[in-house]
């Protein structure tokens, strides 16, 4: 299901990356590379001595609300099918470029800091970013009602 900030932009997807590498810049970065494949994009960057890396998951193009009109009747014509599938990439793109933008802005107001505003996003030593490595982990403890000791010798304050 997708959001509705930005559903019905006309900014390309091309036009949201080159702003959030802009703007990625204009708030001190000092590396950005961008990638994709067909589920999905991927932005890096360097600043405040880390890399972070945010992966955008978009939206699968055979999926039903793409080959389907909005009431779900009828199919809709390839054309049409390749439209909805690029406004809802054009959405995406817009959001993160909101997001990036939005976290950068509160480091520089001094409303939170960088690792903190950028936490799961950071990439670790190994490639992976905070989120992912710690996710698992946060979903354990609530299943079992038992903090992993790791995240308990955290919350303590050592």
């Amino acid at each position: 299901m997708s959001g509705t900030y930005a559903s019905q932009t006309s900014v390309s997807v091309e036009k949201s990356r080159g702003e959030i590498e802009k703007t990625l810049s204009r708030y001190g970065a000092t590396a950005f590379m961008y990638g994709w494949n067909e589920g999905g994009a991927i932005i890096q960057f360097a600043a405040h001595g880390r890399l972070v890396k945010f992966i955008l998951r978009l939206p699968d193009k055979d999926a039903d609300e793409f080959r389907l009109t909005p009431a779900g009747r009828s199919r809709r014509t390839d054309a049409d099918a390749e439209r909805a599938w690029e406004q809802a990439c054009r959405q995406k793109w817009r959001a993160l470029a909101l997001v990036v933008k939005a976290k950068l802005e509160a480091v520089d107001a001094g409303i939170a800091i960088f690792e903190d505003e950028f936490l799961a996003y950071t990439v670790l030593p190994g490639g992976e970013t905070v989120g992912a490595w710690l996710q698992p982990q946060i979903n354990e403890a609530y299943a079992s009602g038992v903090a992993p000791r790791m995240l308990l010798e955290l919350g303590d304050g050592s």
